[in-house]
């Protein structure tokens, strides 16, 4: 039977909401998760409270988070996105972090509109970012931001994706996710991206992060899967969306499409039916008290 890495993103769906979500009831939410059974959950961000409110209490929200465990006992994988050595210094003194996440982008416009770097700025991060984790412990994830094209009328195709692997895999990366920060691909597109580039970089775990208008959805995770991805970023009920994408219909690809699409196809989530209802359920009502969204750039 397959076998899937799933990666709930909470953070991604939060942290372009209007109102803010009290710790308490975010480590709530959190804890609930982990003890359902998700494994791995995109929970925080060490950013900059100023452009991202929402995560202004990270630290807070990993200190009650940290002794949480999974059914049968283990700690969970919790990632948290960082964006410079700042938040990099943050996560990593941050307790029950076990990921870090970074976002490199492949467009110069969304880099220097996002982080105000450099390519060569980046990559110096991503190099430190390697390295840092790796002293510590802890593991790297990092977002190819624009993978499957931009906005910006600026050079890009699948060669540009393959350079940025082969650049990742050289600086020690082992794990990559290709984002579709501003929902364009088609499902066509998704296949042929992720097809020209899986084989490039050997021994390296290529997932993808998609967005996507809620029609598209089950073809976008079956496009992925087909040509060989195994590990998939996904928020309940589709929570969260793109700021850059103009149309507000796009947003993340739904976790419970992601599951049941898959288990269709024989493939083991680890995510039972009844634990998906209760996650569904709890996230509806975080959607009705706090859904208005505000319009701001995501790391990813």
């Amino acid at each position: 039977m397959n076998e899937v890495t799933i990666v709930e993103c909470p953070r991604d769906a939060w942290q372009g909401l209007h109102e803010p979500i009290p710790t308490a009831e975010k480590v709530r939410y959190l804890s609930q998760l982990v003890k359902l059974g998700f494994r791995h959950i995109d929970a925080v961000s060490f950013v900059s409270p100023k452009h991202v409110p929402q995560m202004a209490d990270s630290e807070d929200v990993m200190r009650e988070l940290a002794s949480v465990k999974l059914p049968l006992g283990e700690s969970p994988d919790i990632i948290g996105i960082v964006v410079n050595e700042q938040g990099l210094e943050r996560a990593l003194a941050a307790q029950g972090v076990t990921t870090i996440g970074y976002p490199y982008s492949i467009s110069a416009y969304f880099r220097r509109a996002n982080a105000n770097m450099s390519r060569d700025q980046s990559r110096a991060l991503v190099e430190k970012l390697q390295r840092d984790t790796k002293s510590a412990g802890r593991k790297l994830v990092v977002y190819i931001s624009m993978a499957f094209g931009n906005p910006y009328n600026e050079p890009w195709g699948p060669e540009i994706v393959e350079d940025a692997l082969i650049w990742l895999k050289d600086s020690g990366v082992r794990t990559v996710s290709l984002a579709d920060t501003v929902g364009l691909a088609s499902p066509l597109d998704v296949a042929r991206v992720y097809g020209a580039v899986k084989n490039c970089v050997a021994g390296v775990d290529i997932g993808v992060h998609l967005h996507s208008r809620p029609e598209d959805a089950v073809a976008k995770v079956l496009a992925a899967f087909e040509v060989g991805c195994r590990r998939f970023d996904g928020a309940l009920t589709g929570l969260g969306g793109c700021p850059f994408a103009g149309d507000h219909m796009v947003g993340n690809i739904p976790t419970e499409t992601i599951l049941t699409t898959l288990a269709a196809r024989g493939v083991a989530t680890g995510i039972d039916t009844k634990s998906l209802a209760i996650a569904c359920a709890m996230t509806g009502e975080l959607r009705e008290k706090y859904a208005r969204e505000r319009e701001v750039p995501r790391p990813n």
